[in-house]
C-alpha cells in the first residue's frame, strides 16, 4: 500500500456507540448514494439529550456526527473559514449558560440557508446561511439560538412530552436522514421506518421551544457584543424574501418557522438590551468572501459576481473584502497579474492582515516563486506561532520543496499543532507526508492511519497499522505504542454488527 494511497471508502465507527446507533448509521451509509447529488439538508435537532445520554456517549455521538460529515466531504476545512466562525461560536458559548459544555462549530458546504444543532454539541451553519447574511450579527444571532437549543436541554423537554419518542427514534432519524443526503426521498424514507407520529410531536415540539431559544439567545448574544437586533433582522429578511420570491421557503424557515408576531418580539427584546459598540464587520466581510470564492464551483461566476458587486458597492470595507474575493477567483483561473495587482494594493490599505498575507503566499507559490512564498510564511509563523491556518500553508510549501531539511521543519510546525487538534485528518495526513519525507517513516504511518480513521476509514487504519507492526525495526516504543492503537480500532471495528459493502 503507497504511503499517500487515495482516500477509502468510508464507514463511519465510533467507540462503544449504542449498538442501535452503529447500526443505523452504518446500514444508511451503506445505502446512501451521494455522487449524482451531493446536497445534505440536515434537520434542525437544535436540542442535548443531557439527561438520557452519558458524558462519553454525547462525545462518541458528536465524533460519529463528524465523520459522517466528513464522510461526504461537504465540511469546510479550510482553516480562514472555519476557524473564524468557530472563534465566533465559542465567543458567545463564553456567555452562554453553560460556559463550560463542549461544542464543536462547523460549517458545510451547502448552498442551503439553514443551520442545525445535535446531541453532543454539534453546531453547523450552511454555507449558504453565510453568504445570505448582511452582518456579522446576523450570523451569530443564528448560532445563538442553536447555542440556546443545546444549553436550554430541549431533546430533554421533548422526550418527556412526547411519550411515543424515545432517544433511539431521535438520533436514529437524524441519521438516516444524513446519510440519505438530507433531501425529500430521505426523510420520507427516514419516516416510513414506522415513526412518522413521533417525529411530527418531535417538530411539533422544538417549534413550541422556538421563543426561549429566541430569548436566551439574543441576550448571548448583546452579552458577547453583538448586535442584538442581529436574530432578528435576519428572520425579518428571509421572510420577506421568501414572500416576494414565490419560491420554497428557505430550510431555515421550514425548521425555524417565523412569524410576524415572532419578529416582533424579537426586536422588542432586542431592544431592551444594551446595544454595544460595533465594528465594521471587516473580518466577516474576508471570511464570507474567502467562503464565496473558494466554493464557487465555476470560479468564471466567482468572478462575474464579485465584479458585479463592485460595481455598487460604495462601502470601501465591504469593497475591499470583495476584491479579496475577486482576487481569489483570479487565482484560481490563473489569472495571476490582476489577482497580484489586487493583493498588493489591499496589503498597502491594510498592512498584516493576515488573510491578505496568506493569499499572497499562496500566489506565490502558484507562480512557481517558492522562496517568496516560504519566506512570507516563515515570517508569520514567527509573529503568530500556533496559528493553525499558517502552520497548514507553511507546512504544505515545505512539504512540496520535496527535500528531507524542508520537511523535518515542517513536521516541526506540525506536530506543534496536533497537540491541539487532534480531530483534523488533514493535518495528519500533510503531517505523514512531512514525516516521510524528513525518514520518520513510523510517524509517518501512524499519522496516515489516524488521518483514514477520522475520515470513518477503520479496515484502513487497521491495515495501515498492521504492516507498521510487521515491521521488524520497532523500538520497544514504537512497538507499544502501535500494538495500543490497534488494539483500540479492532474493538471498534468488532462494534459494527451490520455488514458493510465490502463484507457483501
Amino acid at each position: 500500500m503507497s504511503l499517500m494511497q487515495t482516500q477509502p471508502t468510508v464507514k463511519i465507527p465510533t467507540r462503544r456507540l449504542p449498538r442501535w446507533l452503529l447500526a443505523l448509521i452504518v446500514a444508511a451509509a451503506a445505502t446512501a448514494s451521494v455522487a449524482q447529488e451531493r446536497r445534505i439538508d440536515l434537520p434542525d435537532m437544535g436540542n442535548s439529550a443531557d439527561n438520557y445520554l452519558s458524558d462519553s456517549e454525547k462525545r462518541e455521538y458528536a465524533e460519529a456526527i463528524l465523520m459522517q460529515m466528513r464522510a461526504y466531504n461537504i465540511l469546510v476545512d479550510d482553516p480562514l473559514i472555519a476557524g473564524y466562525f468557530s472563534d465566533m461560536g465559542f465567543r458567545l458559548v463564553a456567555m452562554s449558560d453553560e460556559p463550560t459544555k463542549p461544542f464543536t462549530f462547523v460549517v458545510l458546504d451547502e448552498n442551503r440557508v439553514n443551520a442545525f444543532a445535535a446531541p453532543g454539541g454539534v453546531v453547523a451553519l450552511h454555507s449558504g446561511l453565510i453568504l445570505e447574511a448582511e452582518t456579522e450579527s446576523e450570523v451569530a444571532g443564528v448560532l445563538a439560538h442553536e447555542i440556546a437549543h443545546i444549553t436550554q436541554l430541549h431533546l430533554y423537554r421533548t422526550l418527556q412530552n412526547a411519550q411515543n419518542l424515545t432517544i433511539p427514534i431521535a438520533l436514529g432519524m437524524l441519521a438516516l436522514i444524513l446519510a440519505g443526503g438530507g433531501g425529500g426521498e430521505a426523510i420520507a424514507g427516514a419516516v416510513a421506518t414506522g415513526t412518522g407520529l413521533q417525529q411530527q410531536a418531535y417538530i411539533n415540539f422544538t417549534r413550541a421551544n422556538e421563543s426561549e431559544a429566541d430569548r436566551i439567545g439574543i441576550r448571548t448574544l448583546a452579552m458577547a457584543g453583538y448586535d442584538p437586533e442581529g436574530m432578528a433582522d435576519f428572520f425579518e429578511r428571509l421572510n420577506r424574501v421568501n414572500r416576494t420570491g414565490g419560491e420554497q421557503p428557505p430550510e431555515f424557515l421550514r425548521t425555524h418557522p417565523v412569524t410576524v408576531n415572532r419578529i416582533a418580539e424579537a426586536k422588542d427584546r432586542a431592544a431592551t438590551m444594551q446595544q454595544p459598540e460595533r465594528g465594521n464587520d471587516f473580518g466577516f466581510y474576508l471570511a464570507q468572501a474567502r467562503l464565496r470564492a473558494m466554493f464557487e464551483p465555476r470560479p468564471a461566476d466567482a468572478e462575474a459576481w464579485f465584479r458585479n458587486r463592485l460595481e455598487f458597492t460604495h462601502d470601501e470595507i465591504r469593497a475591499d473584502a470583495l476584491r479579496y474575493g475577486l482576487a481569489i477567483a483570479l487565482q484560481k483561473r490563473r489569472e495571476f497579474d490582476e489577482a497580484r495587482e489586487l493583493l498588493d494594493e489591499l496589503l498597502k490599505r491594510h498592512p498584516g492582515r493576515l488573510p491578505f498575507e496568506l493569499q499572497m503566499a499562496a500566489l506565490d507559490a502558484d507562480t512557481g516563486d517558492d522562496a517568496a512564498a516560504t519566506e512570507r510564511l516563515a515570517s508569520l509563523w514567527a509573529l503568530f506561532p500556533g496559528n493553525h491556518a499558517i502552520a497548514m500553508q507553511y507546512g504544505k510549501i515545505l512539504v512540496h520543496q520535496d527535500n528531507p531539511e524542508s520537511a523535518a521543519l515542517a513536521t516541526e510546525v506540525l506536530r506543534r499543532q496536533l497537540r491541539d487538534k487532534t480531530d483534523d485528518p488533514a493535518l495528519y495526513e500533510l503531517y505523514a507526508r512531512a514525516a516521510a519525507q524528513a525518514g520518520e517513516s513510523v510517524r509517518a504511518s501512524e499519522a496516515l492511519a489516524e488521518s483514514y480513521f477520522l475520515r470513518g476509514g477503520v479496515k484502513e487504519a487497521l491495515q495501515q497499522l498492521e504492516m507498521l507492526k510487521r515491521r521488524d525495526d520497532l523500538n520497544y516504543y514504537q512497538r507499544a505504542r502501535v500494538t495500543a492503537r490497534l488494539e483500540e480500532m479492532r474493538i471498534i471495528l468488532a462494534d459494527f454488527d451490520v455488514s458493510t459493502p465490502d463484507d457483501a
